[in-house]
C-alpha cells in the first residue's frame, strides 16, 4: 500500500507565509476603502460648508452674478423686513402690554359722622378689609410711527408712557370687619360702596408711591428689546 509523501519543513514554511500573506491582505484591503470613502464624505462636507458661507455672503451683497444666483438658490430662505412700518406694526399689535401686577390687603375706614351731634347717638361707621389689584403697562398701540428708528440691523424706539390700566377690588376677599350705628341713626346702604370707592383711590395711591409706573416701564422695556431682538436686531435702544 502506498502513501502520499509528507511536504517538508521547508514547504510548509512557504505555504504557511503565502497563507499568511494573503489574510493580511484580504483584512486591509475593507479598511482601506472605507477610509476613502470617510476621506470623500469629508471633503464633501468640508466643500459644501464653503460653497454655503460664500452663497450667503454673495446674497448679502446683493449685486453682481454670483450674488444674483445666491439669491435664487437661498430664496427659500425666511427672512424678515425689518424697516420701520412693519417694526412698528409688530409692536403695536401688542396693544396693551401688562407687566405689573400690584396687589394688596389693606383696612380701610368709612364713616359718617354728624359735627354736632355725638357719634354714639348719630353715627355711622364699619371697617373694610379689602384685597385689591393694581395692573399697570404700556399700551403699544399708542406707539406712533416718529418713535421707531431703524438702520440696518440697528433700531431704538421710544416707547409710550407707561400707564395704570385696571384698579380692582376683588370682593371674595374683601369683607366688613367691623360696623357701628349711632341709637339714634338707621345704617347707611351706601356706606360700603362709598367705603370700596375709597379703597381704590387709596390703593391705587400706594402702588404709584411704591413705584408701580417706574417698574412697568422698565418690564415693557425688556419685553421690547426681547422682540426686538427676536426678529433679527443687534443693536437694540429702548427709551
Amino acid at each position: 500500500m502506498s502513501t502520499d509523501p509528507k511536504p517538508s519543513s521547508t514547504e510548509r514554511a512557504r505555504q504557511e507565509a503565502v497563507a499568511r500573506q494573503q489574510r493580511i491582505a484580504y483584512k486591509e484591503r475593507p479598511r482601506s476603502r472605507a477610509g476613502a470613502i470617510l476621506l470623500g464624505l469629508l471633503l464633501f462636507f468640508i466643500v459644501g460648508v464653503g460653497a454655503a458661507v460664500y452663497l450667503l455672503r454673495q446674497a448679502g451683497m446683493g449685486n453682481g452674478i454670483a450674488a444674483k444666483l445666491a439669491g435664487i438658490l437661498l430664496s427659500g430662505r425666511t427672512t424678515f423686513n425689518t424697516s420701520a412700518p412693519n417694526v412698528v406694526n409688530q409692536i403695536q399689535r401688542l396693544n396693551r402690554l401688562e407687566t405689573v401686577s400690584y396687589s394688596v390687603d389693606t383696612v380701610v375706614e368709612g364713616k359718617h359722622t354728624n359735627a354736632v351731634l355725638p357719634d354714639l347717638l348719630f353715627g355711622d361707621r364699619l371697617l373694610l378689609v379689602v384685597h385689591g389689584q393694581v395692573i399697570a403697562g404700556v399700551d403699544m398701540s399708542k406707539l406712533k410711527p416718529e418713535s421707531v428708528h431703524v438702520d440696518g440691523r440697528t433700531v431704538m424706539v421710544d416707547l409710550p408712557a407707561s400707564e395704570v390700566f385696571t384698579t380692582h377690588i376683588d370682593s371674595g376677599k374683601t369683607r366688613v370687619f367691623a360696623r357701628t350705628t349711632g341709637l339714634l341713626t338707621p345704617a347707611d346702604p351706601n356706606l360700603e360702596s362709598d367705603t370700596r370707592k375709597t379703597a381704590e383711590t387709596q390703593i391705587l395711591q400706594a402702588a404709584t408711591n411704591d413705584g408701580i409706573l417706574d417698574a412697568a416701564r422698565a418690564n415693557a422695556r425688556g419685553s421690547m428689546e426681547s422682540l426686538l431682538r427676536g426678529l433679527g436686531f443687534t443693536t437694540v435702544t429702548v427709551r
